[in-house]
């Protein structure tokens, strides 16, 4: 059962109760607080809850799109999965269970998770929906070995499990793999990669990452595909990456030119005293959402 937050505890926490409840909101947000193979600053778990209270200092009115979208989607935010010890498949189990609950009742899903592993069961589900689908990652990391201290459901895994699926994928932000990762990028013609040295020298960078993708295009955003002075509290940083509007610029442009099926934004560990990560990615939470919304995908 589906159960969500009261209004004050929601996303945006909007006054308008009744926008927050699920049989009124095209727009679902589950939060997936699974961490169990962080490999280097744990706390990721916070993460998901942290979005949401920042988020309640996020404008609604949107002066980009000269919108205040939630006005018309609506948006219910799920209680935090309890995964009651369970996971690797059985965790993946759990999040896939509650994602195909979401698709069946023709909700627009966002997930904000806590580390990487959690797209893996996401995207199971999605799947089931669009057969079709393809993935665009904003990540800093590859995330295709094969496993990950002897753990193929590592966060640093997830992607190769997404390969698995038979789900073709456009990388990018990528600075930090290892030769493993490497090599199958080059042997399978279904994962390309625009590596962070790549798009800082191209500006058609992102007119190409399109022209790469299928129609249906599910997009995972690890927080660390942004540059550290953008959104520093993550698992594992990385210098070199995305400018807030280098994000934004790709963001608009997908929800112009595909059909966005759902997204994720995971991989923030909050630190105490700083709010910045969880509040930039609130906000381009709903960055992506008004970009949606006025292109008439929500």
């Amino acid at each position: 059962m589906i159960k969500t937050l009261s209004a004050d505890r929601a996303f945006l926490a909007p006054p308008e109760a009744e926008l927050t409840q699920i049989e009124n909101s095209k727009v679902a947000i589950q939060l997936l607080p699974y961490e169990h193979t962080s490999s280097y600053h744990e706390g990721s778990f916070k993460g998901p809850k942290a979005i949401i209270e920042a988020s309640h200092y996020v404008e609604f009115y949107d002066e980009e799109t000269d919108t205040e979208c939630y006005l018309k989607t609506g948006v219910a935010t799920l209680e935090e999965l309890d995964f009651k010890g369970a996971v690797n498949a059985e965790a993946m189990a759990c999040i896939s269970n509650q994602t195909r609950e979401l698709l069946n009742q023709n909700k627009f899903v966002i997930s904000l998770g806590a580390e990487h592993t959690v797209t893996g069961g996401i995207v199971s589900a999605f799947k089931e929906k669009y057969p079709d689908m393809c993935v665009l990652q904003i990540d800093a990391h590859s995330d295709l070995r094969a496993a990950y201290q002897d753990n193929p459901y590592s966060h640093a895994s997830v992607m190769a499990r997404v390969h698995d699926m038979g789900i073709p994928m456009v990388q990018v932000g990528i600075r930090a793999q290892c030769r493993e990762e490497a090599e199958l990028r080059k042997s399978a013609p279904s994962i390309q990669t625009w590596y962070a040295h790549q798009i800082h020298q191209n500006p058609n960078w992102i007119q190409e990452c399109i022209a790469a993708l299928g129609e249906n295009v599910y997009v995972t955003i690890d927080a660390d595909g942004f540059d550290p002075s953008v959104a520093p509290a993550v698992g594992t940083a990385e210098p070199g990456g995305l400018t807030w509007f280098q994000g934004l610029d790709l963001l608009r442009t997908i929800a112009k030119q595909k059909n966005v099926i759902g997204f994720d934004i995971v991989e923030i560990a909050p630190r105490e005293h700083d709010t910045l990560t969880e509040f930039t990615m609130a906000k381009l939470c709903y960055k992506f959402m008004s970009y949606l919304h006025h292109n008439n995908q929500l």
